[in-house]
């Protein structure tokens, strides 16, 4: 390797290292396990090391591996398609009832009313909300319609808002098979529609 590959090489570490804890935070708002999450980030570390000659110094590498992240994970909920996950702390927390009926809002309320939320918007809102990217570097990433971002990043806040006045956050309306389904159908849609 020669001095300029080894200085761009350690140029590249440095900024994939800085973008690592918001790859983090994405993952686990996009899946909601921080196991599942943990596995993503190091999948994409790994997918965008390996393809870092590909990476145009000066770009935004921050959006570059949110797409690698966001792709590695939808790749995921395709291979569990039909496979069903097992949680034991969600068991746990299922079984055991809180001491104190009138607790005030609590983390895991705003992380089961963001689950609650359709995965586009949940997206949408991570990303915006979150993540801090624009609305058009969002819509870049999801691959849709700046306006498509704005609207899904008001509806989201406008349901949370709504979820989180209302008390208790009731449990996701649907399964994760279900979502997972939605999810799946909505790129087999995405997909069929580019062939044709």
């Amino acid at each position: 390797m020669t001095r300029v590959e080894a200085s761009d090489s350690d140029g590249f570490k440095s900024e994939l290292v800085a973008v690592t804890p918001h790859l983090r935070a994405f993952a686990r708002g996009l899946c909601g396990r921080p196991d599942m999450a943990d596995d993503l980030v190091q999948d994409t570390l790994l997918k965008a090391w390996a393809a870092r000659d590909r990476f145009e110094p000066g770009t935004n590498m921050r959006a570059w591996t949110f797409v690698i992240l966001r792709n590695a994970y939808l790749t995921e909920m395709r291979r569990n398609r039909f496979r069903g996950d097992y949680d034991e702390g969600m068991a746990e927390r299922t079984l055991v009832a809180a001491a104190d009926q009138e607790a005030p809002l609590h983390l895991s309320d705003m992380h089961r009313a963001l689950l609650a939320l359709p995965p586009e918007r949940r997206e949408a809102l991570l990303l915006v909300g979150a993540g801090g990217f624009s609305y058009e570097e969002a819509a870049s990433i999801c691959g849709c319609a700046v306006g498509t971002i704005k609207s899904r990043v008001g509806r989201a806040r406008a349901a949370l808002e709504r979820m989180l006045d209302a008390g208790p956050i009731p449990p996701r309306p649907d399964g994760p098979e279900s979502a997972q389904d939605t999810i799946i159908g909505e790129l087999d849609d995405v997909t069929n529609r580019r062939r044709e």
